[in-house]
């Protein structure tokens, strides 16, 4: 069932494009047909649309960074430089490279504890990211938040949560809050909550759900359905017939969208955030996707699931080779200059990690800092007498 559902999505894939010349920065029609599915809605994402050779580059760009950055990641951690849990994204990136294009900052995105690649495209570095998960000075949150705690307020994103689900409540806040704080009658700043399809089950996004519906939020709800929750299928984790996560909010519409695909991604996720944000109320979304990886980094990822179906996968579905293709079936460039743009991107994220490993231990201070506060968080707050640090001496044995 799964090699048939596959090989049905690759053939509607690559189709109908326009010719192009070689080298030339033409646009290019690309069909959608057979990417979608609805619940409870009158209209539907297009079934076609255009990119140009410029667009299809930075996505190719983006998600390539993002697949060796996670590979990094995993070496890393394999050479016990990066420490704890640790969930990679590879696979995926196409749907927060699609979200991203559709988006504007002043959309709020919160997301699982799978959130190192959300990280890197909501403001964020290669630099930075692997300072933190190395625990380090330079990182995203100072090397206190690690892997599933990334933040950019400036960027309106909102982290990871280390709590199965425990992000989609905080997500329907932030839709009440652009609610809130937009004037009646205007378009309103969406917010996505993504979280993946072993948590879809979790009695809080119910909860939520139900207040989004009742208070008509403009409130997303993104399951990206990877197949497995940790390292239990779908088939058997949910009495949900085909999982159909899209059709979980009941009265609440929701699309299906091919996760695999940037652009149908990126078209999807535009019809979604005009409904939501035109006042309409929230809607589910699930992403249809995979990652390559286990569950986290103690997985091995193949107890579960064979080995050729994740060869499947990559040969049939994988999101950077589909951009690839884009490319090169309509003329756009040549294989050899994608293979250079590759290598550049491995040599720029190696550089990165070199410079991340230069960055420093934080200061014992840092400890308490932004922890207590009287002023709002303004400013730092002294170091509190209820706060005990490391006791070095106790913690010493000699041999």
């Amino acid at each position: 069932k799964f090699l048939r559902e596959m090989l049905s999505r690759l053939t509607t894939t690559f189709t109908r494009r326009m010719p192009a010349m070689r080298g030339f920065s033409a646009e290019a029609s690309f069909d959608l047909s057979g990417t979608f599915s609805t619940h409870n809605l009158d209209t539907a994402p297009p079934e076609s649309t255009t990119a140009t050779k410029e667009e299809l580059l930075e996505y190719f760009k983006t998600m390539y960074t993002m697949r060796r950055m996670e590979i990094t990641c995993d070496n890393e951690y394999k050479s016990r430089n990066i420490r704890g849990f640790c969930h990679l994204y590879d696979g995926q990136e196409a749907i927060a490279t699609g979200i991203n294009d559709a988006f504007t900052l002043e959309d709020s995105w919160i997301t699982s504890y799978r959130c190192h690649c959300v990280a890197l495209i909501r403001g964020g570095s290669v630099e930075k990211v692997l300072a933190e998960l190395f625990g380090l000075q330079d990182g995203y949150t100072k090397g206190k938040g690690g892997s599933m705690h990334f933040y950019n307020k400036e960027h309106n994103f909102y982290g990871g949560q280390g709590i199965v689900g425990a992000q989609v409540p905080v997500g329907v806040g932030l839709a009440f809050a652009n609610k809130y704080s937009t004037p009646a009658g205007s378009p309103m700043p969406v917010a996505l909550a993504a979280y993946g399809d072993g948590a879809a089950n979790q009695g809080q996004i119910w909860e939520s759900a139900n207040m989004a519906a009742l208070w008509g939020l403009p409130a997303i709800f993104c399951c990206e359905n990877n197949n497995y929750g940790m390292g239990t299928s779908v088939d058997r984790h949910t009495s949900n017939p085909g999982g159909e996560y899209y059709k979980m909010g009941n009265a609440i519409p929701g699309v299906k969208i091919d996760g695999m695909n940037v652009l149908s991604v990126r078209e999807g996720m535009k019809f979604v955030k005009e409904y939501c944000a035109s006042g309409n109320g929230p809607m589910y979304v699930e992403m249809s996707t995979y990652r390559y990886h286990g569950h986290s980094m103690s997985d091995p990822g193949t107890t579960y699931r064979s080995r050729d179906e994740i060869a499947a996968t990559r040969s049939a579905r994988d999101p950077i080779e589909f951009v690839k293709k884009c490319l090169t079936d309509n003329g756009m460039m040549e294989e050899a200059e994608i293979k250079d743009v590759e290598k550049a991107i491995r040599k720029e994220v190696q550089a990165a990690a070199k410079k991340a490993k230069a960055s420093s231990v934080p200061p014992a201070e840092e400890l308490w800092n932004y922890v207590y506060s009287e002023d709002g968080g303004k400013e730092k707050a002294e170091k509190q007498k209820f706060i005990r640090m490391p006791q070095y001496k106790n913690s010493i044995v000699e041999v």
